[in-house]
């Protein structure tokens, strides 16, 4: 019992007062007499931390980031993060803390880590990932309001939910010079798979298609750096590009590889590029524009990016108090932009994150766009510029050219076979990036990658197909059949039908299991998901996700039967497409049938919310539903909410 209150003579050796900090605070007449309590509080306490007294009254700058875990000097962990991509992020603030003291201002540091939507597939976890990123957006911009003497913001982030939010942030504090460090990628193993790859392992051990051993050394070093986000373009991948071509970022900064000299030069300019902001008097509602928006809709089309940033750019976008891209505008960005980028996990060649940025990134993209006509020039960069001038010091730059021929030295890889012009791009077969379908089975909208259907599925260019539909109400019971167990196996040519796993039912969880599952198998190529949830950045196949309304908000989806014939059309180069019930039970009939028929059906009456779903993510679910949904960016509407709330009352 005494051990529980060590007696020990050097831990009671309690001290009770300390002489403070030597120096004197640079206060004035004026400053004591005009200022708020809460500025004479913050230098106190900035002395105390040791700030010397006379360089008090310089420009604060507030460096806020996701980092994670706790490194020892030497980068060996102390405490884990929840992924790579915020592991190492703290170097980056540290170079740009040097950096803004270098230029005379005080550096301010804050934090709000993220999740990884990797750890938590296929468990509760992921009843959080998609809430969180509303709730860091608030936590970040709270603190950015919190230092009411900061000049400027620094955001330092990296991964799925982490950056998104970083952007909300960012976007939010309109009167204040930004930029956005994007935490770059992680390299890939020299022998293995990619870091996407191995999330199949638990359905291809199912399958006999790997061995135990060859499990166990696959997934142990599919992330071969440290630190990084995933070498794929993924959601967090697509999030940097984004992000920088909305002049967020310094041009060329996303996908750098993480830890490496030419990333944390990054984090030093980027101080550089906030402070010449304030010089200025530029803010970030100079630079976030609606040309801006729509630049970062067609550089997402172009890479052929995730569908997940449907729901953050429109977020962004609100943030920002400018008009949210709709369905339709998507669909004609989509329509005109031909993809150019060849990369995990889309191909034609899986190529790794990192050899994007070796071939040029966003800014050689840019370039061809530039070319097309389909960008706007005049539209702001993170550099205080306009994007065209930043284009033409690309095209002629050393940097351009040495790592462009890097990439040639080190993999034998040609740049323009990786960002590719647009010839060339279509040569290869390189399809549109999405497309977006209606139906009686969607009559509010859904989204399909469709450069993750395999070429071999596509006639004329076009994918049709026919099926019976196997339906679950969760996760989980999808994942078991998938796996081959359970009383309704999948078999090629089904319809995985998903209902009930929207924002109100799971929080809009992220399916990845199960679509990286069916890449991996011989067959599921053939087999496609028809869901209200939504997919990881790089899920393949024939996967229709963000289908509106959800099956728990009364949507047709939640109303469909085992045997059901799904008839699926899907027409890339016109980012259209179709989703519709249209028999039963092996008799094809068409979609007015199928339109009667859904009409007449109550819903499923196993559809229900998620065993365990966190009142936080039902609040979440409700507040987001009041402000245009899933379509509109799974956003907080003040306005619509408040309406909402007043007829309510009224009523």
């Amino acid at each position: 019992m005494n051990d529980w209150f060590p007696a020990d003579a050097s831990l009671l050796d309690v001290q009770t007062s300390a002489v403070g900090p030597s120096g004197l605070l640079p206060l004035t007449d004026a400053f004591l007499r005009d200022r708020p309590s809460g500025d004479l509080f913050g230098w106190t306490q900035d002395a105390a931390m040791g700030c010397n007294p006379d360089e008090l009254g310089r420009p604060e700058y507030l460096i806020l980031s996701t980092q994670g875990g706790l490194r020892a000097p030497d980068g060996a962990p102390i405490a884990l993060g929840y992924h790579t991509g915020h592991w190492e992020v703290g170097l980056l603030v540290e170079a740009a803390a040097h950096e803004f003291r270098a230029l005379g201002a005080t550096p301010f540091a804050g934090a709000c880590t993220d999740p990884c939507d990797g750890r938590s597939q296929g468990t509760r976890g992921m009843f959080d990932s998609l809430a969180y990123r509303n709730d860091a957006a608030i936590v970040l911009r709270r603190l950015i309001r919190s230092l009411p003497t900061r000049s400027g913001v620094l955001g330092v982030a990296t991964c799925d939910k982490g950056h998104p939010a970083m952007m909300m942030a960012v976007a939010g504090v309109r009167d204040l010079p930004a930029v956005i460090v994007p935490g770059g990628v992680t390299l890939p193993a020299s022998s293995g798979e990619d870091a996407g790859k191995v999330q199949s392992l638990g359905a291809r051990y199912a399958h006999g298609l790997v061995t135990l051993r060859e499990a166990a050394e696959l997934g142990c070093r599919a992330c071969a750096t440290p630190g990084g986000g995933c070498q794929f373009l993924g959601t967090a991948a697509t999030s940097q590009v984004v992000g920088e071509a909305l002049g967020l970022s310094l041009p060329h900064s996303a996908l750098a590889p993480s830890g490496q000299p030419i990333w944390l030069d990054l984090a030093r300019r980027s101080a550089q590029a906030v402070a010449e902001q304030r010089r200025r008097g530029l803010a970030v509602s100079d630079i976030v524009t609606d040309a801006a928006i729509r630049n970062a809709m067609t550089v997402h089309a172009a890479f052929g990016g995730s569908t997940n940033l449907l729901l953050h750019l429109p977020a962004v976008a609100h943030a920002a108090g400018l008009a949210r891209p709709t369905v339709a505008d998507w669909a004609e960005v989509n329509r005109v932009t031909p993809r150019l980028v060849s990369v995990l996990p889309n191909g034609p060649v899986d190529h790794p994150t990192v050899r994007v940025f070796l071939a040029g990134g966003v800014p050689e993209v840019m370039l061809h766009l530039q070319e097309l006509g389909l960008i706007d020039v005049d539209a702001l960069t993170a550099l205080g510029e306009p994007l065209g001038a930043a284009l033409d010091a690309w095209r002629g730059s050393p940097r351009r050219k040495r790592l462009r021929s890097l990439l040639q030295e080190r993999d034998g890889v040609d740049a323009d076979d990786v960002i590719m012009p647009p010839d060339r791009a279509a040569a290869a077969g390189l399809t549109g990036a999405m497309a977006f379908l209606t139906g009686n089975l969607a009559p509010d909208g859904a989204v399909v990658k469709a450069t993750s259907i395999d070429p071999s599925l596509l006639e004329c260019g076009s994918f049709r197909h026919t099926g019976p539909a196997k339906v679950f109400t969760d996760e989980k019971s999808a994942m078991r059949a998938i796996k081959g167990q359970g009383d309704q196996p999948i078999e090629p040519g089904d319809v995985i039908v998903l209902a009930g796993c929207g924002p109100m039912g799971t929080g809009m969880e992220e399916t990845y299991q199960l679509t990286s599952a069916m890449k991996h198998l011989p067959w599921g190529k053939s087999v496609s998901l028809v869901t209200d949830a939504r997919f990881s950045g790089v899920s393949t196949g024939v996967c229709i996700g963000h289908v509106g309304p959800e099956a728990l908000a009364g949507g047709p989806l939640g109303k469909v039967r085992d045997g059901d014939l799904i008839e699926i059309a899907i027409d890339p180069p016109r980012a259209a497409g179709s989703v519709d019930l249209v028999g039963s039970q092996d008799q094809v009939k068409d979609r007015a049938w199928g339109d009667a028929e859904l009409a007449s059906r109550p819903l499923r009456a196993d559809l229900i919310e998620a065993e365990g779903l966190p009142d936080d993510t039902r609040l979440w679910a409700l507040l987001q539903s009041l402000s245009g949904g899933t379509w509109g960016g799974c956003v907080y509407d003040f306005e619509a909410i408040r309406k909402t709330v007043a007829r309510k009352s009224d009523a």
